[in-house]
């Protein structure tokens, strides 16, 4: 994995968050004691901004896109009704906290960009291709190992440490990480499933053999037309589950979103703090307003 977050960039990036990740990050992991006005949680809030702050001073970025979108995406459960259906509900704490989110963000002159039909990753997708198209470069902060199909040589995800600045995974992280590269990851996640989306993938078919798979033969597309030349389980498996495994591939696939490129944007400590104090968070408003 390459570090180039903060340091040696020709561009200042544009950094893209995964909001529904840090909320639900910071939801877990901050004290549910630390409350607001009126005694309302603000942990997930407290540690979402936190984090953004903290990639501002280390990754220098030239504006902010905070992305939010749909909990599952319309067409992929029309596709697939199972896709995420396994997932328990949202905590009603964290609901209240996530209502306010769109507003303290914003107020830091961070953009914010809510989508109510697709997911946060489809929006964060459509960031990194606009700016991309304009030349630029994108910092996608999220854990989600489906933004990889982002990656490419003006695009990177950022792996966060708890110890120092964040490092950039590249093409080359990708590759090793997942054994395939940017542009094979839907693929991958049609052969290999992904539980965290409820998808199955294809039976008996795991990671290790689904990535060697795709590095013979290039695809999807290309590791079903040759199942004859596998070995008898796995050719089965493949006739048996083609119309299903490309159905996995498409809902796979991040969607384009009409984004529009952010406009180069300070982070604006004052108004963020004054934001704070409107929610009763004194203790970071204090520190914004040091800034």
């Amino acid at each position: 994995m390459t570090d180039r977050a903060g340091a040696g960039w020709a561009l200042a990036p544009l950094l893209v968050v995964d909001t529904p990740w840090l909320l639900y990050r910071s939801f877990f992991g901050v004290p549910r004691t630390i409350r607001g006005a009126g005694g309302a949680p603000v942990g997930a809030l407290l540690g979402t901004v936190n984090t953004i702050i903290t990639l501002v001073e280390q990754c220098k970025p030239r504006a902010v896109a905070c992305c939010f979108g749909a909990e599952e995406a319309t067409y992929r459960v029309a596709l697939y009704p199972r896709y995420h259906a396994h997932r328990e509900p949202m905590p009603d704490e964290l609901r209240a906290q996530w209502r306010l989110a769109g507003d303290l963000l914003g107020a830091f002159g961070w953009t914010v960009h809510d989508h109510d039909t697709l997911e946060a990753d489809d929006v964060m997708w459509s960031y990194s291709r606009i700016e991309a198209a304009a030349g630029g470069r994108t910092l996608i902060c999220s854990a989600d190992r489906d933004l990889y199909q982002a990656v490419n040589e003006s695009t990177f995800v950022l792996a966060l440490r708890r110890d120092g600045p964040p490092g950039a995974i590249d093409e080359a992280a990708v590759l090793e990480r997942s054994g395939v590269t940017p542009a094979q990851i839907p693929d991958l996640i049609a052969l290999r499933g992904d539980p965290s989306d409820g998808l199955p993938g294809a039976k008996g078919i795991g990671a290790k053999t689904a990535s060697a798979l795709l590095r013979e033969h290039g695809s999807l597309e290309g590791v079903l037309t040759a199942r004859l030349q596998l070995r008898p389980r796995i050719a089965l498996t493949l006739g048996q589950q083609a119309d299903e495994l490309r159905m996995f591939r498409e809902i796979a696939t991040l969607q384009d979103v009409a984004v529009a490129r952010p406009v180069d944007a300070r982070t604006d400590h004052k108004a963020g703090a004054r934001a704070a104090v409107a929610l009763g968070m004194t203790a970071l408003a204090a520190r914004l307003d040091q800034r």
